[in-house]
């Protein structure tokens, strides 16, 4: 359903309001404004690329139930302004590209202000404490993120010889998560899910990058 307001007619909540009462949003409102300076408010945006802005998702919606926000609107417009800097990242710090895009698609659909619920933060979604272990900064810089978070991954690797299940499951839940199960991967639904998940990412994308090798 979408909700047109002419700039300035009425306060943002009435705004949302109107539009939640009239149609019934299903879980996001997006923004957008028109060649016309016409402001746009729909719960379908027809083309997310297009400039639509997320401002507001229910916590209701179990998809995103564990973030306090994210915009998952952006992704490709992220993804494609983000790319050239992780795969440069993944170079610097001897890991696959493929498998660093991957675990950013999984924490953060590649927003760089996604923000858990737990208190994750960025693309690579650092908590605090880690951020500070691997002397990032500024946690919301998209390069500092990135390279925390990378070093972490690749620590994580090392770790864990090179087990890739075995890193991603420590990334999600904590090494000492890992090492307590007997190093395999915590029974937590929320962490295997994670695992599956990261791995489907990483191997959709192996498979693109041979499939652009062969044709180039």
């Amino acid at each position: 359903m979408m909700t047109v307001i002419r700039p300035f007619k009425l306060p943002m909540l009435i705004m949302l309001c109107l539009l939640l009462i009239t149609g019934g949003a299903r879980g996001e409102i997006f923004k957008y404004r028109d060649s016309l300076g016409n402001i746009h408010f729909t719960d379908q945006p027809r083309k997310r690329s297009l400039g639509y802005t997320l401002l507001w998702r229910s916590s209701r919606d179990p998809r995103y139930a564990d973030f306090s926000r994210i915009d998952i609107s952006a992704l490709d417009h992220n993804r494609a302004q983000f790319a050239p800097l992780i795969d440069a990242t993944a170079q610097r710090i001897g890991l696959h590209p493929e498998l660093l895009h991957a675990v950013v698609l999984a924490e953060s659909a590649y927003d760089p202000r996604a923000l858990s619920k737990a208190g994750a933060q960025g693309l690579m979604q650092l908590m605090p404490a880690t951020a500070e272990r691997y002397g990032v900064v500024d946690i919301w810089d998209p390069q500092e993120n990135l390279e925390g978070g990378a070093r972490y991954l690749s620590d994580l690797l090392t770790m864990f010889d090179n087990n890739m299940v075995l890193a991603l499951a420590a990334y999600n839940a904590g090494e000492n998560a890992v090492i307590k199960y007997d190093f395999s991967v915590p029974p937590y639904p929320e962490t295997q899910n994670y695992v599956r998940k990261v791995i489907d990412f990483y191997q959709e994308g192996r498979k693109h990058a041979r499939a652009l090798t062969a044709s180039n």
